[in-house]
């Protein structure tokens, strides 16, 4: 039988990017306009929270140690125990208006993160009447020299691999899409672009995925309260309703790495405060008979 836990009572104003550490056996996750680091035990036990200077958009663990974190003037190296960043690049640096949003590590150690544009935030923009300035996905390889990787995007999210490393999933949240391209893991370079799903007709898009060991992928629907898993075909498989309609991210974690965990967020949504009183917490889904991949470390 499928559970839902409230696990943290965190209030996080933008919760995103949870991200499970199989070596130190610990979960973290953001919040990003509130330019956070979190981090607790499986079952939600030792609570930590970091401090960075500005909005941050992804985060992924070093292997020597530390973090790389995508924030809103680039990427940079984080030390947790002295919460100093050391700035590598901010490839957007002549787009102010842009930020880094949702990001991930392939299984070569390229940490993989996009931009998206504050004006996805205004409403004015939302009702049409401004445009969405355009930004692009980055990858920064383990020599931390940063390439751009696709174009043309407004609010990235959902990065994440078919366990062959063979097809990369990447969603486009304002667009309302998610493409699905050919994936090189020897260059890490991207091909072949065609439209995996699409929510045109709904009141909701998608936002952060991972895939699971079988090769399924797990979406969260922001502003739609539900969880999805779709085949490699596009066929949705499961619907899971939650308690809350903000879901931001997921990600598979825990010592068997079968326990799905879930961010939300709980700022008001066009000025309206949310009323749910668990919106902004970070949750877990147990039961669900499947188990997710390690995340692998940056290289670098």
């Amino acid at each position: 039988m499928v559970e839902i836990r409230h696990l943290v009572d965190c209030k996080n104003h933008l919760g995103e990017g949870p991200l499970w550490d199989v070596e130190d056996e610990l979960l973290y996750w953001i919040d990003s306009s509130a330019a956070e680091i979190w981090s607790c035990r499986e079952d939600g036990s030792k609570v930590k929270r970091w401090f960075v200077p500005l909005h941050i958009g992804s985060m992924a663990i070093r292997k020597g140690g530390g973090a790389v974190v995508a924030l809103a003037n680039g990427f940079s190296l984080y030390d947790f125990a002295t919460q100093k960043l050391t700035h590598i690049k901010d490839p957007e640096a002549d787009e102010p208006e842009n930020r880094f949003n949702d990001g991930k590590v392939d299984r070569r150690g390229r940490f993989f993160a996009g931009y998206m544009s504050y004006d996805h935030d205004r409403e004015d923009a939302d009702r049409g009447q401004r445009p969405v300035r355009n930004s692009a996905l980055y990858r920064l390889d383990p020599d931390l020299s940063v390439h751009q990787v696709e174009r043309g995007i407004k609010c990235s999210n959902g990065p994440c691999w078919s366990p062959d490393n063979k097809t990369f999933y990447f969603v486009d949240s304002y667009d309302q899409v998610m493409h699905a391209y050919d994936y090189d893991i020897e260059t890490g370079t991207l091909s072949n672009r065609r439209t995996f799903l699409t929510a045109h007709d709904y009141p909701w898009t998608f936002d952060g995925s991972t895939i699971d060991a079988e090769g399924y992928l797990w979406n969260a629907h922001v502003f739609g309260g539900r969880l999805a898993r779709y085949a490699p075909d596009g066929t949705l498989d499961r619907m899971i309703e939650f308690p809350v309609r903000n879901l931001t991210s997921v990600m598979f974690g825990g010592k068997n790495l079968d326990v799905l965990y879930v961010t939300s967020m709980g700022r008001p949504i066009k000025g309206v405060r949310q009323t749910e009183a668990e919106a902004g917490g970070l949750f877990a889904v147990y039961g669900l008979g499947v188990k997710g991949l390690p995340e692998p470390r940056f290289a670098g």
